[in-house]
């Protein structure tokens, strides 16, 4: 990815001095040009086009926007009612994430929906301990946080 990136800033730069155009559009041009080549030519590379890996860490941002509203507001919708019916639990949650920043990325956006924590990780690293505050299905959230999170985190990750 990275090599993919220089080489689209090395066009851009390439477009702007056989343009003899050195201003702000002729790099935008040639950065966009350069793009449409990397893009044609996305076959011979060994990696994938970087614009997919940077299209989904952006979904990624969004889906992490999207349960931070959804948590926050059935936290409220807890605090604001007459008389608290919580069903806290502890689960475990078998990852397929292998790297450990892969983990560490997980486990934070875990514990900063609010109403989860993640308590511990196993040392093997492939189960994470899960507080959650209310739970009505075990099943149903480990489902929910693997189809969020995990499944966008493969998506960045992976080559």
């Amino acid at each position: 990815m990275p090599k993919q990136i220089l080489l689209n800033f090395f066009l851009a730069l390439l477009w702007m001095f056989l343009t003899v155009n050195y201003s702000l559009t002729a790099l935008i041009i040639g950065y966009l040009l350069g793009l449409g080549l990397l893009f044609m030519m996305r076959r011979f590379f060994k990696e994938r086009f970087y614009l997919e890996r940077v299209w989904a860490v952006i979904v990624l941002f969004f889906i992490f926007q999207r349960e931070l509203l959804l948590s926050n507001i059935q936290v409220l919708m807890l605090v604001l009612r007459p008389r608290l019916t919580i069903k806290p639990a502890i689960f475990a949650l078998e990852t397929d994430l292998k790297e450990d920043w892969e983990i560490t990325l997980l486990s934070s956006l875990i514990t900063l929906t609010p109403g989860t924590l993640v308590i511990d990780v196993s040392h093997d690293q492939k189960t994470l301990y899960i507080h959650a505050l209310d739970v009505s299905d075990i099943d149903e959230a480990i489902h929910s946080i693997k189809t969020t999170f995990e499944k966008a985190i493969i998506e960045v990750s992976r080559p």
